[in-house]
């Protein structure tokens, strides 16, 4: 039975690192992302730092729905990149089309798993569009980010949803004393 195909079996550790690896190689620091995060944190948390900014994009960045979604979305741009879709996907991509929207659809998968929060944290810095999502929006190269733009403003409001979560359940055990259930995002 030399001839049988083995099963198919997901490599954790190999999805995990080629989420970072895309990510580095498109020129997206862990810093930049934390960086947002302490842009839509720090009115609320003046004492947060950016190392649990950056702690806070790797706990994002660990959970493989989000891990699928980087995944994903910058195949597509580097397909549109090179001119691989069929058309009309290809043009829409390679513009940015606004009212393609499939690209947030996919942001919404990564703010999701922190919950609401992460959804309105996502809507004002997609508009903002502050730091490196001013770099992954500039058309003026020839690299394709239409995915990636809303895959990074995501990963930072879900980090930025994580950090709400756990400051308030902090605040929950200082008054209370009591831990709540469930509450380990």
């Amino acid at each position: 039975m030399a001839d049988a195909k083995m099963p198919y079996s997901l490599n954790s550790k190999k999805v995990a690192e080629a989420t970072t690896r895309l990510l580095h190689e498109r020129g997206v620091t862990m810093l930049e992302i934390a960086e947002l995060v302490m842009l839509l944190q720090k009115k609320y948390y003046p004492d947060l730092t950016m190392e649990e900014c950056i702690e806070n994009v790797e706990s994002v960045l660990a959970k493989r729905e989000v891990q699928n979604a980087v995944i994903t979305g910058i195949q597509l741009d580097l397909l549109a990149e090179e001119g691989k879709l069929l058309s009309p996907l290809q043009e829409m991509l390679a513009n940015d089309e606004g009212l393609y929207g499939v690209d947030e659809i996919l942001a919404f998968s990564i703010v999701n798993v922190y919950g609401s929060i992460g959804f309105t944290n996502y809507g004002y810095i997609d508009k903002l569009k502050p730091g490196v999502l001013e770099r992954l929006n500039d058309k003026s190269d020839n690299n394709i980010h239409t995915f990636l733009d809303d895959i990074v403003g995501a990963v930072a409001a879900a980090a930025s949803s994580r950090i709400a979560h756990r400051k308030q359940g902090e605040r929950e055990i200082e008054i209370t004393g009591d831990t709540i259930e469930g509450n380990n995002l």
